[in-house]
């Protein structure tokens, strides 16, 4: 079946109330498998992004090892404090109330550096904390986390709407809210205004990219996961063409470092949308850069390639990060977290240690 038509087939199925056949299709259909030769559903851990048009809605159950990977309300708490305080908080703005979560670190004092970190589909930010380590990198390294929560009242499976144009702008929808709370955060707690970043996993990852992209005065440096571009696609269609597929990113008005993390066997969003995330971020770089590529092996085992583009002064501008056979997951992540793959390299060390080079 051609790859339109596939897509007609996945609209029909969905309207017609057909999830499962829907998602079952998207992702490759019953003995689908990977160019290894295994079965395209063994030992996947993949977080479907939920897209909403219409009033219809696509989407498909977490696996039952994501589910049972998600702690409860009663666990939340002691599953991501490290040594600091892990405090519910909320702000409300033009556009709303959102929740967060926002980690103090152990010593914490004003002037550190803070990191927004948006968790993927059917995830929370007390799941997104375990999975990710942040917070224990936070004690060591001496920075705030902040953790925005989105609710199923907004998304049916809390997913970041990074598809929907009212979504994609500054001032507007789920960006206004993001960066309500990231002003708020530095203006409480004396946070370093020159070193404030922002990441995410999957949709997590596409809205970390807008953020960015809208808001180049606050974050000076993004970290994507899995994830795609600001601007890959506007609606239901090219959303699910460009999770297939990738997206072309929107033209930057202004460039901001990134750095993206991305499995070469992701089949929920394609390693393409890396390709096209760091293709927009060199057309803004406004110089010539040089791509310095390297290879390397975890400590667990998983190969990865990292490319490096260099700036004339030899500035490290951009990483692009590949981990070989891992899929939709947070690598080096804790397995008690979901959507992890602890085998790969630790993207949030390397985040970290990018985005501290970085100052807006």
């Amino acid at each position: 079946m051609a790859l339109s038509d596939s897509m007609a087939e996945v609209l029909r199925l969905t309207r017609s109330g057909k999830l499962m056949e829907a998602t079952a299709l998207l992702q490759g259909g019953p003995g689908a498998g990977t160019s290894d030769g295994t079965p395209a559903a063994a030992g996947r851990n993949d977080a479907l992004i939920d897209l909403v048009s219409d009033g219809g809605v696509w989407r498909a159950k977490p696996s039952p090892a994501s589910a049972s990977a998600t702690p409860g309300p009663d666990k939340a708490a002691a599953a991501a404090t490290g040594q600091g305080r892990f405090e519910e908080q909320s702000w409300s703005g033009r556009e709303g109330t959102i929740g967060y979560r926002l980690y103090h670190p152990a010593n914490a004092m004003a002037g550190m550096p803070l990191v927004v970190m948006l968790h993927g589909c059917t995830q929370s930010p007390e799941d997104f904390a375990r999975g990710t380590g942040m917070n224990a990198l936070a004690d060591e390294l001496g920075f705030f986390v902040a953790y925005p929560r989105q609710t199923a009242s907004a998304n049916a499976q809390k997913c970041w709407n990074w598809f929907k144009p009212g979504d994609q702008q500054r001032d507007r929808g789920e960006p206004a809210l993001l960066a309500g709370i990231t002003r708020h955060v530095i203006a409480d707690h004396a946070i370093d205004p020159a070193r404030v970043y922002v990441a995410g996993l999957s949709a997590g990852g596409a809205a970390a990219a807008i953020m960015a992209a809208e808001y180049p005065d606050i974050y000076a440096a993004v970290g994507i996961h899995s994830g795609l571009g600001c601007g890959a696609a506007k609606d239901l269609p090219s959303a699910l063409m460009a999770m297939q597929r990738g997206g072309p990113a929107r033209r930057q008005e202004r460039f901001v470092p990134v750095i993206t993390f991305h499995g070469d066997r992701d089949t929920t969003v394609h390693e393409a949308n890396s390709q096209q995330i760091i293709a927009a971020a060199s057309a803004a770089a406004g110089v010539t850069l040089t791509v310095r590529v390297e290879e390397g092996r975890s400590p667990s085992g998983r190969s990865f390639t990292r490319s490096v583009s260099v700036d004339p002064a030899g500035a490290e501008l951009i990483e692009q990060w590949t981990v070989e056979g891992s899929g939709h997951a947070w690598s080096g992540g804790d397995a008690s977290g979901s959507y992890t793959d602890p085998s790969g390299p630790e993207a949030s060390r390397e985040m970290m240690r990018f985005f501290l080079t970085h100052r807006r």
